[in-house]
């Protein structure tokens, strides 16, 4: 697998083991052990993944991620942390990391979620040949555009939005499990908190719920995962 990885961390021991298992797997690795560094590099080199620790000297992890972000620039981040405290991934993703490992970890292991990162993101790009619309409900599915429209209006849905709301309505009226979501759209289920999905499911339902707390549409089953339900006149 090919592709150009920007590693960022303040601790040179372990950029060079990031870098050189990395480097092993056939990629070309940039490395920059300050935030400040690492926006110029970003800039510059136009990496095709981001391996960015959250505390750095300069620019911490969060501000490169969500100034990015606000930029539309959807190069995919993996985000690398020391803490263990739930606020920090959770905030992470919302500000637009694609993945999150707390240290210490396996390096096999983050090479593998490098590799998935990567291939889900080359995928969604791919030109698709078909200009089709699905209907399903009040909602209509452009798969050739990555875009979701409710009652006629486009969602404003990230990457990982988008993959999660088309699998539940291409699914509708269906229970799929958590560990089927998070093996589908995560590559492996074993290494996500499950945290990382109830985020997104929540994130969905702010934008096409009336009321959040009490959805008509993305349904928890408890114990098991969540069900679309197709609501024509909500």
């Amino acid at each position: 697998m090919d592709g150009k990885i920007l590693v960022v961390d303040d601790e040179e021991s372990l950029v060079r083991l990031i870098g050189y298992n990395l480097a092993k797997e056939g990629f070309t690795i940039l490395a920059a052990d300050d935030g400040n560094v690492a926006w110029q590099m970003i800039r510059e080199e136009k990496p095709d993944l981001i391996v960015l620790d959250l505390m750095l000297p300069g620019k911490d992890g969060l501000e490169i991620c969500r100034d990015l972000r606000r930029e539309d620039n959807d190069t995919p981040i993996l985000m690398l942390t020391a803490r263990e405290e739930e606020i920090d991934k959770v905030l992470g993703l919302e500000l637009g990391a694609d993945d999150y490992m707390t240290k210490p970890f396996s390096v096999r292991e983050l090479n593998a979620r490098v590799k998935a990162i990567l291939r889900r993101n080359r995928g969604m790009t791919k030109p698709v040949p078909e200009t089709k619309e699905t209907r399903i409900g009040d909602f209509i599915i452009k798969a050739d555009q990555y875009e979701i429209y409710h009652q006629g209006q486009r969602l404003d849905l990230t990457l990982k939005e988008y993959e999660l709301l088309e699998v539940l309505l291409r699914n509708h009226e269906r229970v799929l499990k958590r560990e089927y979501l998070l093996q589908l759209l995560w590559d492996y289920a074993d290494g996500v908190n499950t945290r990382v999905l109830d985020v997104h499911i929540s994130k969905l339902r702010d934008k096409i719920e009336n009321d959040p707390k009490i959805p008509v549409y993305i349904k928890t089953v408890r114990g098991v995962g969540y069900k679309f339900e197709v609501n024509d006149n909500v």
